[in-house]
């Protein structure tokens, strides 16, 4: 891969011949520490980033104290309440439960890992190796078991509205099917965790300081073996549900939107339908919801690991264009004012 520094060694070094532009600007050290480019230094001043880096831990920090806070308390509730009261133990409600079981499971034992990691200590790792394999492992279990109950639940609504003379779904075999999604999932996130671990890390060249990171590191000789890995997990875990759930629901709408009902429609019909349309509208909601938040992770990684040139020519536009935009600029104590042109129209220095 080609690395992209010495491009942005070519562009500044356009100025290091002269020599009243080295004298009076804030330098450039010569490494990739994008820090000293984008207006850094070494005498306190806030770097360019800094803000940026404080907001994402604010914004991280409060998404991941409202996740424990709702669906803590929220999916606790409703388990709590499948538990203790048994008319509520419909095969519907034994799958939603099964989805708060995973969602629960992220909120009160991942989401205080990770607020750890991303808040407290800014990217550093401070619980070993094991625990970093455990909380990477349950976090992947949790995904495929969510995304697997919402195909099972829209299995479930799709046989009981579109053909309501089959027999539905028993208890027994509800329960069956939700072990058989625990297991898969527990078979299909064992790479995440046996890839997963704390490896030492110097955020900047030259650094004496390092960092722990909890990260899955998958060797260069096991690149065909990720890339197999990450298509079965887009495939079995994305793309497939989506379009499975996709056509259960458009199935479901035309039954209940625009399709007929046969016979006299009194009060109690009426009412049953309306809340089959509510019904429906959420899940709705939760399947667009689930492909907002998921579709850009799996569109990036498709590009980073496939097709890496594409993007290290985004990047290289990006790294321009803010090289151009932060220029070094004069230090205010100096009274001569030096201007800095882009390389293709400097003139060259006189001696």
């Amino acid at each position: 891969m080609e690395d992209p520094c010495p491009s942005l060694a070519d562009y500044l070094d356009q100025y290091s011949s002269v020599q009243s532009s080295a004298e009076n600007v804030s330098g450039w050290n010569g490494s990739c520490d994008y820090t000293y480019t984008f207006g850094g230094g070494e005498e306190g001043t806030l770097k360019t980033g800094d803000h940026a880096h404080i907001t994402a831990r604010v914004f991280i920090g409060i998404a991941l104290v409202g996740i424990m806070l709702i669906c803590g308390f929220g999916n606790g509730l409703f388990i709590a309440a499948l538990v203790s009261c048994r008319k509520l133990r419909s095969v519907t409600n034994l799958l939603i439960g099964n989805l708060a079981v995973s969602d629960l499971l992220v909120a009160l034992v991942c989401c205080p890992f990770e607020m750890h990691y991303y808040v407290v200590q800014e990217l550093s790792w401070s619980f070993g190796p094991l625990l970093c394999s455990a909380v990477t492992y349950l976090r992947s279990v949790s995904l495929y078991v969510s995304t697997d109950a919402l195909l099972a639940i829209a299995l479930d609504r799709y046989l009981v509205i579109v053909h309501p003379l089959k027999p539905r779904m028993s208890s027994q075999r509800a329960c069956c099917v939700l072990g058989t999604i625990w297991l898969l999932s527990l078979l299909v996130a064992l790479p995440s965790a046996y890839f997963s671990t704390q490896t030492m890390f110097s955020p900047l060249r030259g650094s004496s300081s390092s960092k722990a990171y909890c990260v899955q590191i998958w060797t260069a000789d096991k690149a065909a073996l990720y890339k197999s890995y990450f298509l079965f997990l887009f495939i079995a875990q994305f793309l497939l549900p989506v379009l499975a759930m996709s056509g259960c629901y458009i199935q479901i709408c035309h039954e209940l939107w625009f399709k007929d009902l046969p016979g006299v429609q009194t009060e109690q019909i009426r009412g049953r339908l309306r809340a089959r349309r509510k019904t429906v509208l959420v899940l709705l909601g939760i399947l667009v919801m689930y492909v907002l938040c998921w579709m850009p992770y799996y569109s990036y990684s498709i590009i980073r690991d496939f097709f890496p040139e594409r993007l290290n020519k985004t990047g290289r536009y990006i790294r321009r264009a803010m090289l151009r935009r932060c220029a070094p600029r004069p230090r205010t104590h100096t009274p001569e004012r030096t201007t800095l042109e882009h390389p293709s129209t400097a003139q060259p220095a006189s001696h």
